[in-house]
């Protein structure tokens, strides 16, 4: 490795050593052979290399070597590097496939001496035929010097650290914002490279792409377009920019022909009974978000619909659906209550989404093949082909509360070991007319075989709600399973109870970053009749210590509460119910009237700054901290009913989250004739620059709940004053 002192004078005279990329095989690749670009210099000076030299690459940070690969299918493939490196420093790098970061912080250890050779082995995704990987230095102390790279398709599904997450593409999406101006956002991914750039493209009536913007754009990803010939229909592309070479363009998004001025993407659907919700994933490995619907028919049936609204399939629920009672239904009813009972996730991998759901006797699925058991109250997981609807597997359901009748269930996609999703499945009967019975399962499904990891059965004062959380609360890189009153580790386990701290159960509850300015996560949630008077309580997420309560004479059913960043003049975020709006850092009233304040019912990022927007009865509104106003009078962006949405019960919409366009968030509702998802996207730039929300663990699972619907957060502090996110511990 070139000295540190003589760094500046060899980067300054650094040339790429470039060769004929050549149809490079399986096998070694030479870092000075013909499939390999060295950032630097090959040299020789050291003995014990292979071939006819090593690359030596600048002491910088972003210096590289690049290998062609060939790889005969799609799938994973393994990486030996061999390196040395005589620094007593380790000198990390970053491993891209085809311009995506795939892995972070690939160690290359010291090696002693720099004739001392060892070799690094990462497990990376590739597609078939032709991939470049990019191993770039993380630190200023740049790379080892490289000596080669063995790569071979790889046993192994994934590699062995990180979160698998989904490959998603740009998710480009343009909506009239003006008479004359079409604004276009794309998304940021998770491991898009520091100081990647993108150019926009528009082809017009089917002609000619045409660059829009004169240099790569660096801000925020979006771009007004304003000479657009609107009378025609108008195609865009974004094509990403590292390191100043153009990358391959993202697919394209088409505005049509005089489209209507609308914040609005409209997606077709068949006619059918109303809808209460909508899921999200990709179901077809594009790499764009396709759409589930449920049908509220009687029996209930499920709906697949692509992102661009081509009908994929329909599942009949069958006569275990007919009874809707929301509190002791039918054993394949779904979505009445707060009980759900679907999800759409790709649990095993394989790049398209999954469809859980419970079922039971009857249900009849997207291929026509008919569930038969012959009990009615036996309950199974299934999980469908996301392309099909088809059946892949289903287990049976544990049966220690059958005598009681079916179990009603709430899913959610959780990260027990870290790095593979498991299904998670909250369930509940009632015990005669008295109390319930709770269990919680985890499931995994690996593409062929469904099987139950773990169950754990309520006993003792466990205290639960309407909603389900799964996020890593104390930071171990594995996630919990959290109800309003107690979390579960990701073994099963009880972690903590807040029962023992007097807390009941209630309706709605929020984990975020909440104080930036405290070490790890926080709890905010209401109380239903407590007892005690209390109404509502702020806690560490990590341990239960609850850190502050607010506790009146009586006792009522506060039926909501909420979490975000409203008023930047206070650090951190604000919550609350019906009692005041408080900045919860300083359990202080940030408004000393306590009759003004916002509704509290869902928040979203719409605007383009970073503090939260709210989504209240079909109206997406923006508190003013300066001017503040009672519930019924909060200042209206949109009213989701001048473009044809409704909102389903309790005022929620079918989904709200990060489905395309930049890191704010879609709301979808249903139109008034169930024939179409009206999907609100923002038509307002932004100069702020974050990764897809998508791509965050904690958002993208909290996407697969459901029951009284409540905002996703991420894990880290989004809100005014905060710090740039890190970058997510995953892999595509």
């Amino acid at each position: 490795m070139v000295a540190t002192a003589a760094a500046a004078a060899v980067a300054a005279a650094t040339t790429w050593v470039l060769a004929p990329h050549g149809h490079a095989q399986e096998g070694r690749h030479e870092a000075e052979g013909p499939s390999a670009v060295c950032e630097g210099t090959v040299d020789s000076n050291h003995s014990g290399y292979s071939g006819d030299g090593f690359c030596n690459t600048p002491n910088t940070a972003g210096t590289a070597v690049e290998f062609t690969v060939n790889a005969p299918a799609s799938g994973a493939a393994s990486l030996e590097i061999r390196y040395a490196n005589g620094a007593s420093q380790n000198r990390p790098a970053d491993v891209s496939v085809n311009g995506t970061v795939v892995r972070t912080g690939v160690a290359f250890a010291s090696t002693g001496a720099w004739s001392s050779w060892s070799t690094s082995t990462v497990t990376v995704p590739v597609s078939a035929g032709s991939n470049t990987v990019r191993i770039a230095a993380t630190e200023s102390s740049g790379l080892g010097n490289i000596d080669y790279l063995d790569f071979a398709m790889s046993d192994d599904p994934e590699p062995s650290e990180g979160r698998r997450m989904e490959a998603l593409d740009r998710g480009v999406v343009a909506v009239r914002s003006s008479s004359t101006d079409v604004l276009v956002s794309w998304r940021l991914l998770g491991l898009d490279p520091e100081g990647i750039a993108f150019n926009v493209y528009r082809s017009t009536g089917g002609g000619n792409e045409v660059k829009l913007n004169s240099s790569p754009l660096t801000g925020g990803t979006n771009y007004v377009d304003s000479a657009a010939n609107l009378s025609q229909s108008n195609t865009y592309r974004v094509a990403p920019v590292v390191d100043g070479v153009e990358q391959e363009r993202s697919p394209g998004f088409t505005l049509s022909g005089n489209h209507a001025q609308e914040p609005v993407v409209r997606v077709p659907l068949r006619d059918g009974g109303p809808i209460q919700f909508v899921w999200v994933g990709d179901l077809t490995g594009d790499g764009a978000y396709d759409y589930v619907i449920d049908r509220q028919t009687s029996p209930q049936s499920i709906e697949a619909y692509s992102s661009d609204g081509d009908f994929l399939w329909e599942v009949d629920m069958g006569h275990n659906s007919i009874d809707q009672n929301n509190i002791e239904g039918g054993s394949s009813t779904i979505d009445v209550g707060h009980n759900d009972g679907v999800t759409v996730y790709d649990f095993d991998g394989d790049g398209r989404s999954e469809v859980a759901v419970r079922i039971a006797n009857g249900v009849t699925f997207g291929d026509g093949a008919r569930f038969n058991h012959g009990n009615d109250t036996e309950q199974f997981i299934a999980f469908l082909d996301g392309r099909t609807g088809a059946l892949r597997d289903a287990a049976q359901v544990p049966t220690d509360y059958i005598s009681d009748g079916p179990m009603y269930a709430r899913f959610a996609a959780c990260y027990l070991d870290g790095t593979t999703p498991s299904l998670v499945a909250y369930m509940k009967n009632r015990v005669g007319n008295g109390g319930f019975n709770l269990m919680v399962t985890a499931w995994s499904f690996d593409g062929a075989n469904a099987d139950m990891q773990w169950k754990w059965l309520r006993n003792g004062n466990h205290p639960d709600g309407h909603n389900s959380r799964c996020m890593d609360v104390d930071g171990d890189g594995t996630d919990e399973f959290i109800e309003i009153g107690f979390v579960l580790d990701g073994d099963g386990t009880l972690r903590y109870s807040l029962g023992g701290q007097g807390i009941v159960h209630g309706d709605r509850f929020h984990i975020a970053d909440i104080d930036p300015s405290r070490p790890g996560l926080e709890g905010y949630a209401v109380q239903q009749d407590n007892p005690s008077g209390l109404r509502e309580y702020y806690y560490d997420a990590a341990t239960g210590e609850i850190i502050w309560r607010h506790t009146r004479s009586g006792t009522a059913d506060v039926g909501r509460g909420m979490v975000g960043d409203i008023d930047p003049r206070h650090p951190g975020m604000e919550v609350w119910s019906f009692d005041g709006l408080y900045n919860a850092p300083s359990n202080q009233l940030t408004e000393p009237d306590t009759n003004l304040q916002p509704w509290p019912q869902m928040g979203l990022w719409w605007d383009g700054d970073v503090t939260m927007e709210l989504f209240n009865d079909g109206k997406i509104e923006k508190w003013n901290p300066n001017s503040p106003t009672p519930t019924n009078s909060v200042p209206r962006l949109v009213s989701t009913w001048n473009y044809g949405g409704v909102v389903g019960p309790r005022g929620q919409p079918g989904i709200i989250a990060d489905i395309f366009g930049d890191w704010r968030e879609e709301v979808v509702l249903p139109n008034g004739q169930s024939n179409e998802l009206v999907v609100y996207t923002t038509d307002r730039p932004t100069d702020i620059r974050l990764y897809t929300l998508a791509h965050n663990p904690a958002y993208r699972n909290d996407m697969t709940v459901k029951g009284y619907m409540q905002s996703h957060h991420v894990d880290y502090f989004l809100g005014a004053g905060m710090s740039t996110p890190p970058r997510p511990d995953i892999f595509y």
